[in-house]
């Protein structure tokens, strides 16, 4: 195990992880703007898109394209480049590289090679629609994109409606009434959910309510814009209290089915996380008044 540390070697080059806006070019930081004029190279998975950022902001840093299609070819050159002492900025469209975007690979790579990485804080779709989901925040999983459909898809669904974390999943407004439905099929139709979309954008909207309700919505409002579901995490299931008698009911009717008395004791306090012992007194104190 090594520890990294940036700029240890000088004679190469470092790779900067540069989020751009999600929607609001106000949420470009300084650091991104100072660090996108000062690379070399700026890495874009989609060199028109950047461009129209770098005008905007003045900047006239050279691009190259890398993305999930040229990932294999692209990636050797670039730690080419950077071993050789280029400086190289890494963005997606719109916010942070390698969530649910191009990125990963090259990082892996980069570390690899002893190459320094340099990630800069800044915009995520994810953080921005779970802090004002109303829902829990604490813990949460961040799933992305679910498989489109099969058996993949209906392993990812079963999975996340038995997680009692937080869950939030990314959607396109051509597919998000589908997995509306979906979700309230394996989750059940009461779970609550959050659906963000156009997030910092002019048309920001939050929509809040159970499956059923906001599926009912959009059966009269069309989807529109990337959505960001924030999904509450599946209930803790809360045993009802039961009453002393109920407990010694409960007792009586193990032993009438032919369980021995300690038996009997031994699975209700169990099944109502309480100590053998409580049980036993109470069985045994009771039935001596009686």
């Amino acid at each position: 195990m090594k520890e990294q540390k940036s700029f240890v070697d000088n004679s190469k080059g470092c790779l900067f992880l540069v989020p751009t806006p999600i929607g609001n070019l106000n949420d470009m930081t300084y650091r991104a703007v100072q660090t996108l004029q000062d690379v070399d190279l700026v890495a874009a998975e989609d060199t028109r898109n950047t461009k129209n950022l770098l005008n905007h902001f003045e900047i006239t840093t050279d691009l190259i394209s890398f993305h999930e299609h040229n990932t294999a070819s692209r990636i050797p050159e670039l730690i080419e480049k950077l071993n050789s002492g280029v400086n190289i900025a890494q963005v997606s469209d719109a916010g942070t590289p390698s969530i649910s975007d191009p990125g990963k690979e090259l990082v892996k790579a980069a570390i690899k090679e002893d190459i320094s990485v340099v990630p800069l804080p800044g915009a995520t779709a994810s953080t921005t629609a779970l802090i004002a989901s109303g829902i829990e925040p604490q813990p949460f999983y961040f799933y992305g994109f679910l498989p489109r459909k099969g058996k993949e898809r209906t392993e990812a669904l079963v999975d996340l409606a038995n997680r009692k974390e937080t869950t939030i999943i990314y959607e396109s407004p051509y597919r998000v009434q589908k997995t509306l439905d979906d979700l309230a099929d394996k989750f059940g139709s009461d779970r609550q959910i959050t659906l963000a979309r156009e997030l910092t954008k002019l048309h920001e909207a939050f929509l809040r309510g159970s499956l059923v309700d906001v599926i009912s919505y959009y059966q009269d409002n069309e989807p529109k814009g990337e959505y960001v579901l924030v999904i509450a995490g599946k209930p803790t299931e809360q045993t009802e209290t039961m009453s002393d008698e109920q407990i010694i009911q409960a007792v009586d009717r193990l032993i009438e089915a032919g369980n021995k008395p300690n038996k009997a004791i031994k699975e209700i306090a169990a099944q109502n996380d309480l100590k053998k012992q409580t049980v036993y007194n109470l069985y045994h104190n009771i039935e001596g008044n009686d």
